[in-house]
């Protein structure tokens, strides 16, 4: 599986289409050859095992920053929406599929409802869109994971018992949202304090890194709070002191480990959505629905999410058009509000979660008789995730290039590019005035520190390293710290994106670590 993921992978960059589509496919086709086992998941496990680190490791990529710039749009996509989306999907499931209740039509809602930010940003990195695009999409994805699943878990509950009283559901709501919260917070609270303490080096760092995930969701889950919630909460809390408690080898090494821990599981999940598929379709064979029948409820069922995401993007468009009047007047605005909606709504490629949660299924109802349309529910998720991922994938770039919603703006790169340079200007003027006015005066005349002074005073690389001595290497590393401080104030500041920044500190990182070969 990892050498199909890794050739698939490379094809996808050479063809320029998101590799998630192509996985599926190989995994569809791979279904086919005779004699190939079964792979068969415990349903339990499914959530413990994916979601917990893939969560984790977007809540460490999103910039909170913009977060909450954007929050308003954000919330809306990831509660507002999904819910719509459920309600859509329940009520119009229940009319069309025979013996098909309200509670299994918000199973399947809640399994369906929320977009998939792998295959989304797999996508769109084909593509120029803005950063405030990009960062709704961000944030919309970890927080739409939570609500769905909610949803989702609700559902199974009403499924279970035949009944739903909405005070308990309320109470219980509550408690999975401040409850995952809370416990998300202190986890995070409790591995900073372990990280900082305790004698850890980079390997050890990083090997905490990989169970604190698993740790915010078992526990979460042991008081019956939100698992998803406590990850998404402990990433954002975590991931915003890392230069706090994370040294530059474990944030450079750390960045390479999971950036191939993640991109592994989410193959391997995109294989399994098609190599699952002919135990689904024997499944539903054996209940006695025709293959055809079940592909146009699957059909119906896309539908009804791309149709429920667009109506919910011209929605938030008129909602801004009359609350926020001073955004809807701005030019920008004007310019695409028409498009952007298209483009927003046309970005719900279906996924991992999708999967994860229609595999964690129970097989069985509390009372052992078997969970009624499993298998059907299972269908359709792999329908809808094939079709927005075949369809919407492959035409959103070329959506975005012909409607040109983004056209009239300036130059990102171009702003980026004048950003940077600002940003590094003033980063030298800082470090250089740091260095001057606190060592000049006590290493007047130390090799050394002439030239560092002159190394930030004209930017020449010094190829020179016999200088480098301990009390060079100390003032050097001093220097780093406080340019990392220094960008972290830069960071409050809404000029410069936090991205740039983050690119930055990692070449200061990268610094620090060509110390240790000098």
């Amino acid at each position: 599986m990892v050498l199909v993921i890794v050739i698939l992978t490379i094809w996808a960059n050479k063809l320029k289409i998101a590799y998630p589509i192509l996985l599926v496919l190989a995994g569809l086709a791979i279904s086919f050859i005779p004699g190939l086992p079964l792979i068969k998941i415990d349903p339990d496990l499914i959530f413990f095992i994916f979601l917990p680190p893939l969560l984790f490791e977007a809540a460490w990529s999103v910039s909170f920053k913009e977060m909450r710039k954007w929050w308003r749009i954000i919330g809306s996509f990831a509660f507002l929406v999904v819910f719509f989306t459920a309600l859509l999907v329940a009520l119009f499931t229940n009319q069309i599929i025979p013996g098909f209740s309200i509670a299994l039509g918000f199973v399947l809602g809640g399994i369906v409802s929320p977009p998939d930010a792998v295959s989304t940003g797999a996508i769109i990195k084909f593509v120029k869109v803005p950063k405030s695009t990009a960062a709704i999409l961000e944030g919309e994805s970890l927080l739409n994971d939570a609500s769905s699943l909610i949803i989702f878990r609700f559902a199974l509950v009403a499924v279970g018992t035949g009944q739903f009283v909405i005070q308990e559901a309320a109470v219980d709501f509550l408690w999975m949202l401040f409850g995952g919260v809370s416990i998300g917070l202190l986890v995070g609270f409790i591995f900073i304090w372990i990280h900082k303490h305790l004698s850890t080096d980079a390997p050890s760092d990083i090997a905490l890194t990989l169970v604190e995930p698993y740790f915010m969701y078992w526990i979460a889950e042991q008081f019956h709070c939100s698992g998803v919630l406590a990850v998404v909460t402990g990433g954002l809390f975590m991931s915003a002191r890392r230069l706090k408690y994370l040294s530059s080898s474990s944030r450079i090494k750390g960045y390479s480990v999971w950036e191939s821990f993640v991109f592994l599981l989410n193959g391997a999940v995109f294989l399994i959505i098609g190599l699952d598929l002919p135990e689904i379709v024997s499944g539903i064979r054996a209940h006695g629905t025709p293959l055809k029948v079940a592909i146009g409820y699957g059909v119906l069922v896309t539908a009804i999410l791309i149709i429920a995401r667009i109506i919910s993007a011209y929605a938030g468009m008129f909602a801004t058009i009359i609350f926020r009047r001073q955004i809807a007047h701005q030019a920008q605005f004007r310019k695409r509000r028409w498009f952007l909606p298209i483009i927003l709504g046309w970005t719900g490629m279906r996924g991992v979660v999708s999967l994860a949660a229609a595999l964690a299924i129970p097989l069985t109802l509390p009372n052992g008789e078997a969970f009624p349309h499993r298998n059907l529910i299972l269908f359709i998720t792999f329908v809808a995730i094939l079709l927005t991922l075949v369809i919407q994938g492959l035409t959103l770039p070329y959506i975005i290039r012909r409607v040109k919603p983004f056209q009239g703006l300036e130059d990102q790169e171009e702003i980026e590019r004048n950003t940077r340079q600002k940003m590094k200007v003033g980063l030298r003027n800082h470090v250089y005035n740091f260095v001057k006015e606190k060592y000049a005066e006590e290493y007047k005349g130390h090799a050394g520190m002439e030239k560092i002074l002159k190394h930030w005073e004209d930017q020449s690389k010094v190829q020179d390293s016999s200088w480098m001595d301990e009390t060079s290497r100390k003032i050097l590393l001093e220097i780093f710290e406080e340019q990392r401080q220094y960008l972290s104030l830069l960071n409050k500041e809404e000029e410069y994106d936090e991205d740039i920044i983050r690119q930055q500190i990692q070449q200061i990182d990268l610094e620090e670590e060509r110390l240790k070969y000098v």
